[in-house]
């Protein structure tokens, strides 16, 4: 027997109470599962769909944050390489005209001072890398 019924089987305004209060509870569930109503399912779904708006605007905002990052990054390394050509371009300019000039040393002079520049040079290069080694 239940506590709010009496010893006669007589139902109190309690255990009427209890019993309405119960069916309103699980009056949506049949076989297992449960019976939305429409405007509850529809608010279950509208709220569902703001998180999923909510949490692809934050997706969306962290991503054009990085396009934003990795665009500032490209512009950076874009001058490094820039300065670099232009530092490429200066020393070739200078690399020629040192040529040159080795040009006109080794033309107008003998071949056997030639000879003694060259390995001048070749041991003063092998000297200084052991050194530094």
């Amino acid at each position: 027997m239940s506590l709010l019924s009496n010893r006669h089987g007589i139902e109190s305004p309690a255990r009427r109470e209890y019993l309405g209060n119960r069916a309103a509870l699980f009056d949506g569930i049949e076989e297992g599962g449960i019976r939305a109503t429409s405007s509850y399912s529809h608010e279950i779904d509208e709220l569902d769909n703001d998180r999923a708006m909510d949490g692809l605007q934050d997706r969306v905002n962290i991503l054009k944050r990085l396009t934003g990052d990795v665009h500032e990054e490209v512009e950076s390394h874009n001058r490094v390489l820039d300065r670099m050509g232009n530092d490429m371009d200066a020393s070739r300019g200078i690399l020629s005209g040192t040529m040159d000039r080795f040009k006109m040393v080794f033309e107008t002079k003998s071949s056997r001072r030639m000879a003694m520049l060259v390995t001048s040079f070749v041991v003063l290069f092998l000297l200084i890398y052991y050194l530094t080694k």
